[in-house]
Parts: structure tokens; C-alpha cells; sequence
């Protein structure tokens, strides 16, 4: 086993899950880790277990500080309490700021000898080529929706709820599993999709007053962006691959509307506005600035589509 990995993928993809199962076969106390089943695996997964730590990002743009680093490394030179191994999975750590990530290249270069770290984030590029050069990387790519859809039903999920879910998450399995443990999931997405017909609606004073609104919690200001790319991709997807082809198949009757108002060109133009946004927040820039540039790119329509 290495003393560091580094799971990079899309957001929701998984990466955290892996992590958490990845810290349950370091400490199962069964032959064939990990069992899911054992004190140990089920006190991971609960998120109890003294010697598994989920270090998320708590300042400005939901970034990984410095004192947070230091707190681990305070920790890890610490013998484990119950388990073989400590684990801390540093979520998001693109996010992080510079001093975070400098600080935890000591621990990289030097790492105690019962510990294993266990980085996530969407891109390495987003990280300095110093930390990702001392990790194992793995990159997890977007799953097949038959394979979603098998993992939900393996769940219990009922088949129709499975084959929706395995549609609108794009490949994403955490996104799925999610969905299925929290119904406010969708309701988020529901309201999302509301948000975007109205902007189409609204003056440049009212995008305005939206931005601030949005850009005032950073992380849902990039699922709703990654949430409206999906959409605009499925309008152009309906121009050349039909309806088979959508993620966001649930809508197919309000995209068929919205397709015919929009032309190809200013389709392409928003969704290539909206990948650009979305790469910008990943990045950490300023959200407000970012999404008062996004709003006023969108299209004007008298009103939202029938």
C-alpha cells in the first residue's frame, strides 16, 4: 500500500466513498477486507470510527486550512486507538488554500508510519505538482448507466426510481446514492431547473440580485451550474442523438420546448459559457464575479418555455 493516493474524478463521481471503503479494508478485522460488516467497517461507515478522519474544507470557498493541516499533523504521529492503520481523508483538496497545501507536503515527504492519507479532488492540474507527484493517483471516470442502475437495484431502489436515477446522474455513482438517501437531492434539482427558466425571463438587474444570491455558498453555486450545463447539453443533444441519448430524461417534454425557442448556435455558445463557469469555480475564483458573468450571457425569452 502506498502512504498517500490521490482519487481525482468528476464531482459526485465517488471519490469520498472510495476513500471510506479503501480506510475500511486498512482496519477490517475480517480475512477478506473489507467484510462491511465488522465493528470496525461499520464504525468507518458511520463515520465514528477514532482513527478515520474526513477533513473537509471550512473557510472562504469551502477551502482545507492551514490550521486544519497542522491539527493532522498534531494527530498523526499519534499510534492508532483501535485500528491498524489512521486514515484522514482530506476532501477537496484542490480547494485548499497554497499554505494548506504547502504545509502538507511535510507529512507527504515524512509520513508516520501507520498512516495513510487519502486526497480527493476534480482535477490534479488544480493541485501543485509537488503533492500530486508524492501520491499514488487514481482517476475514476464517469460509470455506465447500466452499471449505475444495477448498483442502485443491488440497493433495494425500486427499478423504475433506479433507471431514472441512473439517467439524471450521468455516471455519477455518489451522485445516485445520494439521491436515494436524501430526498432533498432532487428537490434541489427541481428548484434548480426553476431558477434557470425564470433567469431566461428576468432583466439584467434581477440576474444581478441572483448571482449575489447564489454566489454566497460556493458549493451549491457549482452543482447549480454543473445542474444548468446538463440541461443545455440536452438541448443539443435532442438536435442530433434524440431523446435516447438525455440525462435529464424526466424534462424531455420541457426540453423539446426550449430546443425549438433556441437556435444552435446561442445553445452552444450558453453551454460552452456554463463549462467555462464551472471550470472557473472549481479553480476558486470570485463566484460573484464569475456567476454575474454567466447570467448575462444567458438569452432573453419574453417567458420560460410551456
Amino acid at each position: 500500500m502506498a502512504h498517500a493516493y490521490l482519487l481525482t474524478g468528476p464531482p459526485q463521481i465517488g471519490k469520498t466513498r472510495l476513500a471510506r471503503i479503501l480506510a475500511q479494508a486498512l482496519n477490517c478485522e475480517q480475512a477478506d477486507p473489507p467484510c462491511g460488516r465488522c465493528p470496525s467497517c461499520k464504525k468507518i461507515e458511520n463515520g465514528v470510527h477514532p482513527d478515520v478522519r474526513l477533513i473537509e474544507g471550512e473557510g472562504a470557498g469551502d477551502s482545507i486550512r492551514i490550521e486544519q493541516i497542522r491539527a493532522l499533523q498534531r494527530d498523526a504521529v499519534l499510534s492508532p486507538y483501535e485500528g491498524r492503520r489512521r486514515v484522514f481523508v482530506l476532501r477537496r483538496m484542490d480547494l485548499a488554500t497554497v499554505e494548506a497545501a504547502n504545509c502538507l507536503l511535510k507529512t507527504l515527504e515524512e509520513p508516520p508510519q501507520q498512516v495513510t492519507l487519502i486526497l480527493t479532488a476534480v482535477e490534479a492540474a488544480l493541485l501543485p505538482g509537488t503533492v500530486v507527484s508524492r501520491c499514488q493517483r487514481l482517476d475514476l471516470r464517469p460509470v455506465a448507466r447500466q452499471e449505475v442502475e444495477a448498483a442502485l437495484r443491488a440497493r433495494d431502489v425500486p427499478a423504475e426510481q433506479a433507471r431514472l436515477l441512473a439517467r439524471l446522474s450521468g455516471g455519477r455513482v455518489g451522485w445516485a446514492f445520494q439521491a436515494t438517501e436524501d430526498p432533498a437531492v432532487l428537490e434541489r434539482r427541481r428548484q434548480g431547473l426553476e431558477q434557470l427558466a425564470g433567469l431566461l425571463a428576468a432583466d439584467r438587474v434581477e440576474r444581478l440580485e441572483v448571482a449575489y444570491k447564489v454566489s454566497r455558498d460556493t458549493v451549491a453555486c457549482r452543482d447549480l451550474v454543473e445542474l444548468w450545463a446538463t440541461w443545455w447539453r440536452d438541448m443539443l443533444v435532442l438536435r442530433g442523438h434524440g431523446e435516447d441519448h438525455l440525462l435529464n430524461v424526466d424534462g424531455a417534454g420541457d426540453l423539446r420546448s426550449w430546443a425549438g425557442q433556441a437556435s444552435l448556435s446561442s445553445a452552444r455558445s450558453v453551454l460552452a459559457a456554463l463549462q467555462a463557469t464551472a471550470a472557473q469555480l472549481q479553480a476558486n475564483v470570485n463566484a460573484r464575479l464569475a456567476m454575474e458573468g454567466l447570467l448575462l450571457q444567458l438569452p432573453h425569452w419574453q417567458g420560460p418555455p410551456a
